[in-house]
């Protein structure tokens, strides 16, 4: 433990008599915070770095630079780069990167859910400072590098939203995996073209996409006659209800039951059944929202939840053919 220490010693001496006495002073030692990741983002929410710092030191001290204090370095990263301390956020992120790399030599990525979580987040913020900086090619160029690197562990997902936020939209829409569905058989992409679309990544314990239901409900009932088609794809996760693990077939189930309860509309849509669909969308974020023209092109990419206000003018535009509207998501 860091502890800060000082000693004086009385020496007592009278004639005739020699006596020795010593008294030791200790400071208080710093204690490891119990929840060091909310301390520390409570300390970023103060805008207080320093004190954030002063936390997790106190912490990697006492039990090293484990997981759990590499994903709070990655916090102070993502909460500069909020504040727009764009060379602090680079010199946080960095410093997770690198300590995230040395903790790789001596574990898998997976082993645990912090590691993982901590380098995603510091090259997902050093690619942020290049596009803040204005080097929007660098910044795709480094998460295509980093996604290169660690396409087969659980952050390929991440890396994949993060490209697509950058540089998603005015490109052609990705191809959907269409191998295992609900209902009727869907097309693919390719065969809705001429056709606006929205494509609604949904998970079936996810309250924001509940939440959004009756949003695409409406526009698919205003805007249907003219074309626009839904497609939503989700995937399973290894449990149903309460979080009980479940067999794939059980959890298929469930998946329809939750959409017959909650998305009735959907029964009449496509409904793709792929994890390699979310991985190649970078749908890490529930629900993922795209929006792609007649002309196969994406007009939104969007991570998050959407209200009625927010997608109808895009979904407006791309089913009466104009130029997109969209400006970006690179903030989300």
């Amino acid at each position: 433990m860091m502890r800060f220490s000082s000693w004086v010693v009385i020496l007592a001496l009278t004639a005739g008599a020699a006596a020795s006495a010593q008294a030791q002073a200790v400071a208080p030692a710093v204690v490891a915070p119990p929840n060091l990741i909310a301390e520390v983002r409570a300390a970023i929410a103060a805008s207080d770095f320093a004190g954030g710092e002063r936390i997790l030191a106190a912490y990697r001290a006492t039990r090293g630079t484990t997981p759990e204090a590499l994903e709070a370095l990655s916090w102070l990263g993502r909460g500069a780069l909020a504040a727009k301390r764009l060379d602090q956020a680079e010199k946080y992120a960095q410093d997770t990167y690198d300590l995230s790399i040395a903790a790789l030599k001596t574990r898998k990525m997976d082993d645990e859910p912090r590691l993982p979580i901590a380098i995603g987040a510091a090259i997902e913020v050093q690619a942020n400072v290049h596009a803040q900086r204005g080097a929007l090619s660098d910044a795709v160029q480094l998460l295509q590098q980093e996604l290169a690197t660690f396409r087969a562990t659980s952050i390929r997902t991440r890396l994949q939203k993060n490209i697509n936020l950058l540089s998603l939209e005015g490109k052609p829409a990705p191809a959907l995996d269409l191998t295992e569905y609900l209902g009727a058989k869907p097309q693919s992409l390719a065969a809705l073209k001429g056709k606006p679309v929205v494509i609604f990544f949904w998970a079936h314990w996810c309250p924001d996409c509940k939440a959004m239901g009756p949003v695409l409900e409406k526009m698919r009932a205003t805007y249907g006659a003219q074309g626009l088609t839904i497609v939503a794809p989700t995937q399973r996760y290894g449990y149903v209800a309460a979080r009980k693990t479940a067999t794939p077939a059980v959890e298929l189930a469930y998946i329809t039951q939750i959409r017959d309860q909650n998305y009735p509309w959907l029964a009449t849509q496509a409904v793709p059944v792929s994890e390699e669909n979310f991985k190649s969308y970078g749908a890490s974020t529930s629900p993922t929202v795209v929006v792609v023209d007649r002309a196969g092109m994406v007009r939104l990419y969007h991570p998050g939840q959407m209200k009625q206000e927010e997608i109808e003018p895009i979904i407006r535009a791309a089913v009466d053919g104009k130029p997109g509207t969209a400006s970006g998501a690179g903030g989300r």
